[in-house]
């Protein structure tokens, strides 16, 4: 169930919050994100970010966001970056009453800066 102890945004950009890698490494150090990975089946199952979510963008449903804890960040990615902006937006238009953070660069960056990928082969 979508929900947050935050204020309600109007569904507008400023809600959706860009953050780089080492926030997102953080934050799950600290074990306080939610994170959605909103690619393809198949692009999971060839390596995702350790903690994630699928929900995929082409079956994009809000109430498949797992519930936020109070003091948890909800982190959507994608690959690179545009999938996940357009999910947060879709989020934010359903009533999700929180920020919503990007991962900027996607799993693309992650996997860049040689953070862990699980899955795949």
């Amino acid at each position: 169930m979508l929900g947050s102890s935050a204020s309600q945004p109007s569904a507008s950009t400023d809600s959706i919050r860009l953050i780089d890698c080492d926030t997102l490494q953080h934050w799950q150090d600290e074990n306080r994100v939610v994170l959605v990975d909103v690619r393809e089946a198949t692009e999971y199952q060839a390596g995702h970010i350790a903690g994630s979510t699928l929900v995929p963008l082409s079956r994009f449903d809000p109430g498949a966001i797992p519930a936020i804890p109070a003091g948890h960040h909800l982190v959507i990615h994608c690959r690179s970056g545009h999938r996940c902006g357009v999910a947060a937006a879709l989020l934010l238009a359903a009533g999700y009453s929180g920020p919503v953070h990007r991962l900027e660069g996607g799993i693309l960056a992650w996997a860049s800066r040689g953070l862990p990928i699980v899955g795949g082969g």
